[in-house]
């Protein structure tokens, strides 16, 4: 299959697939502990780190804002990482939702267009919209999905490699 921007569409909504998945294990296995979902969603892989929710957060968040900036669209708006379980569902859903509405023509031609972004170091590096997708983008999802896996592995939540490719390879 030749790899395009429009790729890593599928990509992302297979990592939104995962998220979704960890949620339920880690809803369910909270349940079984009598830990209530607010405390779940607080769980943290160490104390410096951020918890459970901002992982998913955003793992919501990249999963749409990115293929948006890369494609010139307009941005989908935040995630926030109050939301309780059901709130998280719903993120996921929307996010899977809007990646379900792109095309392979709103990626076309798109690689090369220089992108400026301002990352929350007060950097502002100017790359092209395929480097800002394929590495930023994907690296940060991707690590964000990990440490939510991570946090739940460390509670307990029978959960294994395979729980990552949830919505199929």
């Amino acid at each position: 299959m030749p790899v395009s921007l429009f790729t890593f569409v599928d990509l992302y909504t297979r990592a939104l697939g995962a998220a979704e998945h960890l949620l339920a294990k880690g809803a369910e296995h909270a349940k079984s502990l009598d830990i209530t979902e607010a405390e779940m969603l607080d769980w943290r892989l160490i104390d410096d780190m951020a918890p459970l929710r901002f992982q998913l957060m955003v793992v919501c968040n990249f999963a749409q804002q990115w293929p948006a900036r890369t494609a010139g669209l307009p941005v989908p708006a935040d995630v926030v990482d109050s939301l309780d379980v059901p709130g998280f569902k719903a993120a996921i859903a929307a996010s899977r939702a809007w990646l379900a509405a792109r095309t392979p023509d709103e990626f076309a031609g798109r690689d090369d267009v220089p992108l400026t972004y301002t990352l929350g170091t007060g950097m502002t590096p100017t790359l092209p919209s395929a480097q800002w997708l394929t590495v930023f983008a994907t690296t940060n999802l991707y690590f964000h999905l990990t440490t939510a896996y991570g946090i739940l592995r460390s509670k307990g939540v029978q959960i294994g490699k395979a729980d990552l490719f949830a919505a199929g390879l």
